[in-house]
Formats: structure tokens, C-alpha cells, sequence
């Protein structure tokens, strides 16, 4: 492919994988008159919106303005082929909060959620977050379509807030990512409750999933509220540690040392393995250097360090190396004060699941390399002793997000399949005592299909 050619894809791929959409959901389909939506409510809800689509899939929902392709753009190969026909209930609203980053609906209020009730229940429910900084919609196709079309309810939140400036929400430093667990353990207790009205008995079991910064929130959920949880799968997850490695000293580096990479400079290429991005992910770093690792950094630095760049709003974009103090290319995590580290402690995971947990994270994945999350955090399960309820899968070839590839179909292998696997084998180990296989990793089949993910 020329160079030209190449960049057009990255420029048009640009956008999809930005951490926040842009387009606000189209009008909603009114209420029919034997809709039994009207009748529920969400606890501690503000405002609630009830809808009866015949299906609750992207298929069904995107026509009715009841989902937003803005939220998921990016996050699934575009030739995955997605479950439909799901008929139920949608209850669209928010809780009370002040932030208004949140554009769906027009509403300008975060808080913002999504519940959806199948006619056939099998009993269960799936709640997510969002990954990135993105929107209550994001995992509609990744998540809600596929436990939807098992017979799960289904919720989501925004995370209380979304968009680039995150760190605008709250007093304290931390203050808006401790709220997106709040917003997860909010939404999980109410969701449980609309079902129970809904459907005259509460979830027998309700697990936690999530891609990115979601599966983050899973683990913490798992570690933080088990009672609310009989499992989590958590697909990429994000680690925050008090001390290295987390992602404040593994972006860095790489934004330091992917310009030289591209100018061929001796060393460059080293000095990215040496930050944790693997061998192999070359043919990603050019799309995660213009979309991922700037944007990431500066909203998660100023999010737990604003003093760093002193009254600047959310960091320089793309300063270059050198620039010194205030330059997110230049942070240097290890150095800052104690008062920085022991708010990345508030955030931290510990690894103390009280409840099974499956993970899953691409060999490849060009954003949290896997060596500086997957495998960090599996050790920390093992360490505190819970290993027995822990199955960690390592992907070969996935990446952190299916959309890339797309971009790199000879390189990435879509992780929607294992995903899927992982979940059903969750399932199976939380409601028949199926034990699941030993964590592995788990070989791209050697006759080049991106379908079978057998754990």
C-alpha cells in the first residue's frame, strides 16, 4: 500500500477511534399504547424514556435513533456479522449529576444510561461501561447485541462523564474516574431492580463486562462490590498502579520515541519495545501515535496530576520531545510528588477478586501494551491468592480495538470471537460449575480464520 494511500485510511479511521463521538442520537420512536415500558421506573433515575422496539439490537435501534453509531465507531471489524431479531423494552435516561459533556439526545447531562429488557429472559444481566471516554452506547455492538441475542438484559452507563476534558468534572484530583465506578455500582443496583419489576423476579445471577477503561471499571467491581456480581469478564482491561508500570510510564515513552521510529532513527524501534509495545504491532503505532497515545495521556495526566502543566486546560497536543516541563511527551511519572502517586493509589486495582473473573487481552494490543496490564494483572490476582478464580487469555494477534483491523488485516486478528467464548465459558462456570480451561494463550488458528477463540 503507498504511503498516501495508507494515511488516507489512517485519516479516515482517525475519527472512529477517537475516545469520545461527536454526533448527538437521532429523534426516538414514540411509546405504543401496549407498551409496558411507561410503567417502570429507575431508581434514583431523573428522567427515564420508555420505547418497545421490535429489536433491541444496533439493526433494530439505529433506524429508531435509539442507539448511536458515534459511541461504537471503531470498536468492531467491519465485517463482523451481529446477532438481530431481539424484541423488549429500552429504557433510555440519566441520573442526577451536574457534568454536562454528554451530548445523546440533546440532553447535555451526564449520569446518562441505557437499560434493555428481551422478551425472552433467560434470567441474567449484563452491565457495562464504556471503554475510552466515550458514551453510553459504545459497547452496543460488542457487547449489548451479543448478550441480548443469550437472552441477558442488558445495561450501560456513560460513567458520569465523557470527552477529552473529563477532568473538568469534579473538585479533586481523581474525583471524575472515582465517579464511573460509582456510576457502574449506581446503574448495576437499579438495573436489578427494573428487572425484578419488569419481569416479577430479580436477575438470578448479573455479571460485569467491559472493553478498555470498562474492563477496568469490571475489575474493580469484582474486587470492590462482589455481592452485586456472580462474575466479570473483562476484555483489554486498563491497570492503574501507585507505582510503575501504569499508563503514565509506558505512553510517554512511546510518544518520545515513535517520531524518531519514523525517521529511522537508530535505537527508536528499541526504545518502544523497551515501553512494552510488542514486536509485530509495528503496522499500528502510526494510527495509535495520531489517535491513542497523546490524547490518553494528557486526559488521564491532567485528570490525576493538573499541577504538572500548571493552568493549562488538558495538556499541549503533541509537544514535541524536549519541550520539557508542562509536555506530556516529556512526563516523567516517577519523578513527580508523592500527593500525584497517592492519587493514582485512590484509582488503583489491588488484584482481591472475590468473584470469577475471565480477562482477555490481545497479544498485539498497541495501546496498554499486554505485558504492562494483562500479564500485571494476573500476577496481582495470583499474588493476593485468588488465583483459583481467575482466567487470564492471551490472544495471539488481537489488538485493543477490532476496528484496527481493518487497517492491518494481515497483522490483528478480531478479538470479537474470543470475547464471545470467554463470556459463554464464564457462564458455564458461574451457573454449572463448567471449569474453564487453564489460562493459556490462545493461538491464531493456523488456517487463518479469525472465527474459532476457544479459550
Amino acid at each position: 500500500m503507498s504511503r498516501r494511500k495508507h494515511r488516507r485510511r489512517l485519516l479516515a479511521l482517525a475519527p472512529a477511534l477517537l475516545v469520545a463521538g461527536l454526533l448527538p442520537a437521532a429523534g426516538a420512536n414514540a411509546t405504543g399504547a401496549g407498551c409496558p415500558a411507561h410503567r417502570l421506573r429507575v431508581p434514583g433515575a431523573e428522567r427515564v424514556l420508555g420505547h418497545c422496539p421490535d429489536d433491541l439490537t444496533t439493526a433494530g435501534l439505529l433506524p429508531l435513533g435509539l442507539t448511536n453509531p458515534a459511541d461504537y465507531q471503531g470498536l468492531q471489524a467491519s465485517r463482523t456479522v451481529n446477532p438481530a431479531h431481539v424484541p423488549g423494552v429500552q429504557l433510555d435516561g440519566y441520573f442526577p449529576d451536574t457534568s454536562t459533556t454528554n451530548t445523546n439526545h440533546g440532553w447535555n447531562h451526564d449520569g446518562q444510561f441505557v437499560i434493555r429488557l428481551p422478551q425472552r429472559w433467560n434470567g441474567g444481566l449484563v452491565v457495562a461501561g464504556p471503554p475510552g471516554t466515550r458514551r453510553q452506547y459504545a459497547n452496543d455492538r460488542i457487547i449489548s447485541d451479543q448478550v441480548l441475542a443469550r437472552g441477558f438484559a442488558y445495561a450501560a452507563t456513560d460513567k458520569g462523564n465523557t470527552g477529552p476534558e473529563l477532568h473538568r468534572d469534579g473538585t479533586e484530583p481523581g474525583d471524575a474516574i472515582m465517579e464511573w465506578h460509582h456510576r457502574l455500582t449506581q446503574l448495576t443496583r437499579a438495573a436489578r431492580k427494573v428487572a425484578a419489576e419488569h419481569y416479577g423476579r430479580p436477575p438470578g445471577r448479573t455479571y460485569a463486562a467491559g472493553l478498555s477503561a470498562g474492563g477496568y471499571l469490571v475489575r474493580w467491581q469484582i474486587e470492590h462490590f462482589p455481592r452485586l456480581y456472580t462474575g466479570g469478564i473483562d476484555w483489554n482491561g486498563l491497570v492503574f498502579t501507585r507505582d510503575a508500570p501504569n499508563l503514565l510510564t509506558h505512553l510517554p515513552p512511546a510518544l518520545r520515541a515513535y517520531p524518531r521510529w519514523e525517521r529511522n532513527e537508530p535505537g527508536a524501534a528499541e526504545a518502544m519495545y523497551a515501553a512494552g509495545y510488542p514486536e509485530g504491532s509495528e503496522a499500528l503505532w502510526k494510527a495509535h501515535y495520531l489517535t491513542q497515545w497523546d490524547t490518553l495521556q494528557r486526559a488521564v495526566r491532567e485528570e490525576v496530576d493538573p499541577e504538572y502543566d500548571g493552568p493549562v486546560q488538558g495538556g499541549t497536543p503533541f509537544c514535541p520531545e524536549g519541550t520539557g516541563a508542562g509536555c506530556d511527551t516529556d512526563y516523567d511519572y516517577g519523578a513527580r510528588p508523592d500527593g500525584v502517586h497517592d492519587t493514582v493509589e485512590r484509582i488503583s486495582l489491588s488484584g482481591r477478586i472475590t468473584r470469577p473473573l475471565i480477562t482477555v487481552q490481545g497479544t498485539l494490543d498497541a495501546l496498554v501494551p499486554i505485558t504492562r496490564t494483562g500479564d500485571l494483572y494476573g500476577r496481582m490476582v495470583s499474588e493476593s491468592g485468588r488465583g483459583a478464580l481467575h482466567r487470564y487469555y492471551r490472544i495471539q494477534d488481537g489488538t485493543h480495538a477490532d476496528g484496527y483491523h481493518d487497517l492491518a488485516p494481515g497483522t490483528v486478528r478480531p478479538m470479537q470471537p474470543c470475547f464471545t467464548a470467554a463470556f459463554d465459558a464464564l457462564v458455564a462456570w458461574t451457573t454449572r460449575g463448567v471449569t474453564p480451561p487453564p489460562s493459556r494463550t490462545v493461538p491464531r488458528p493456523a488456517d487463518g480464520t479469525t472465527t474459532d477463540c476457544t479459550p
